[in-house]
């Protein structure tokens, strides 16, 4: 896997594209219907060539570009404190994950399972939701601390719902994959924040023209 800023940028914006997405639908009950498809996709995507396959194309993770964009540009009154939470739980589990190899097999399994399921409906179809839903459950949920999603009761306790929110977080896990597969680090997303500010606008604009 390359090590490019430029497929560092498409991996971290990956895992902002997820925690804005969580944070949507646990607010507001709503979600970008292409950017929760490209997300959950990415999961099923194990073999790959380069990093942007994992999304389809760079369209496949704007909204993430811009959320990173929105979220590291220095304007504070920007900043989302609950995507930012996110972001930072889900690189914090992943660390966690890549230390449990026995996790990772089941997680695997549950993911072929999920592959197969999608061959008959849409990937984001809710039996293929609740399938991946389950996975997370069963293994990345029982990592403590837990990823603790804050948002409105009753958008949050529907079943559809939960399973997205659930589903999303474990497309964030594929993307910190990717981002640790990159040579990605923590430290990185504060010390080199103007590298992947640059590079996020720079890969904007290219979608624009």
């Amino acid at each position: 896997m390359s090590k490019s800023i430029t497929d560092r940028t498409i991996a971290l914006a990956g895992i902002f594209q997820v925690a804005h997405l969580v944070d949507q639908i646990a607010t507001k009950g709503l979600y970008d219907t292409s950017a929760l498809e490209s997300s959950i996709g990415s999961i099923l995507k194990l073999d790959v060539d380069a990093v942007v396959d994992v999304f389809g194309s760079i369209e496949g993770v704007a909204t993430g570009l811009s959320i990173l964009v929105r979220q590291l540009g220095g304007n504070k009154k920007d900043v989302n404190m609950q995507v930012t939470r996110y972001v930072l739980g889900i690189l914090h589990l992943e660390n966690k994950l890549n230390k449990n190899p026995a996790m990772l097999e089941q997680i695997t399994k549950g993911i072929t399972e999920a592959k197969s399921q999608s061959e008959y409906f849409h990937v984001t179809h809710e039996n293929v939701l609740a399938n991946l839903a389950d996975t997370y459950k069963n293994t990345l949920s029982t990592i403590k601390p837990q990823i603790l999603v804050s948002g409105d009761h009753g958008f949050l306790h529907t079943p559809e719902n939960a399973n997205k929110v659930r589903a999303l977080l474990f497309a964030g896990i594929r993307s910190a994959v990717l981002w640790r597969q990159c040579a990605g680090s923590r430290w990185q997303v504060l010390f080199k924040r103007k590298a992947f500010l640059n590079e996020a606008k720079r890969l904007l604009n290219d979608l624009r023209h």
